[in-house]
């Protein structure tokens, strides 16, 4: 099957889902990370969450996986409480894929994503025509058709990670979470999996992605959250929430911004410290 005609049965955006959260606190113990957070994400789009490590990233993706129970607030997707949907159905709708996850030694690449179809068997519903093709189109989506009895542990970097996107695919949920997806690429495995998260986006897909790299998520995101110590300093869609005094804050150097002419993303030229940052007294 082409990837033209994998994404002409998928849902269009019409019908992609929205994740929200209201009043939204997350702790670990008794250590508080969010507190009442108000958020709203686009469905249909690829939403990046930016900013210095510790300000609560991951942490808020954990929240909206459900990995961590909220303190207080809830998590919507789609308008219902994800704490009150059973696990199985959760897992049809929302997929999940960590900060650099581990496959068993020697485990092939076609074994790795027929872990997706989990969610969609049971006792009385084993492996199933259904559960084929949606193996097979994940691993077209992800160009990694001849590659699927290779070992996952033999591959390249940009290759083992799309093996893992591919896996979540196979799960065909509307949405999809990745934590920090181009984590230890090179500059050409990190275009290799920007490229095929973007594309995602035309099957109807809503994804949320956490990344360090604030280029890449101006360049390939939609939608763009600012935090900063479990706060949102700034949304919406990169062109309109880069700035600066944005960046200043964020991460405590000064630059140049200009305008990409080829996508109109922002881009980051002549990067500093500031100049608070270099004497100590930068909040």
């Amino acid at each position: 099957m082409t990837q033209e005609a994998f994404i002409s049965t998928s849902a269009d955006h019409d019908s992609a889902p929205d994740i929200a959260t209201q009043g939204l606190s997350l702790a670990y113990g008794n250590v508080s990370v969010i507190e009442e957070l108000e958020l709203r994400l686009p469905g249909g789009q690829v939403t990046a969450i930016v900013g210095p490590n510790g300000c609560g990233k991951s942490t808020l993706l954990s929240g909206m996986s459900r990995l961590l129970k909220p303190r207080a607030g809830t998590v919507l997707l789609d308008g219902a409480d994800i704490q009150r949907l059973p696990s199985r159905q959760l897992a049809k709708r929302l997929a999940l894929l960590p900060q650099q996850p581990h496959a068993p030694e020697a485990l092939t690449v076609a074994e790795l994503v027929r872990f997706g179809r989990h969610p969609h068997q049971s006792w009385l519903r084993q492996w199933s025509p259904e559960d084929k093709r949606g193996v097979d189109e994940a691993l077209e989506l992800t160009g990694l058709t001849t590659l699927a009895e290779r070992p996952v542990d033999a591959l390249s970097g940009g290759q083992r990670q799309r093996a893992w996107i591919a896996m979540a695919i196979a799960q065909q949920t509307s949405t999809l979470l990745l934590d920090e997806p181009t984590s230890a690429l090179d500059l050409g495995h990190q275009v290799e999996v920007y490229e095929l998260i973007r594309s995602l986006t035309t099957t109807g897909k809503t994804i949320v992605m956490v990344i360090h790299d604030l280029i890449g998520a101006c360049r390939y995101a939609d939608h763009l959250i600012a935090m900063h110590q479990g706060r949102i300093l700034a949304e919406g869609p990169p062109h309109e929430t880069v700035t600066t005094d944005l960046v200043r804050r964020l991460y405590g150097v000064d630059c140049t911004l200009m305008t990409d002419p080829a996508t109109g993303a922002p881009l980051l030229t002549n990067v500093r410290r500031t100049r608070d940052a270099l004497d100590g007294s930068a909040t």
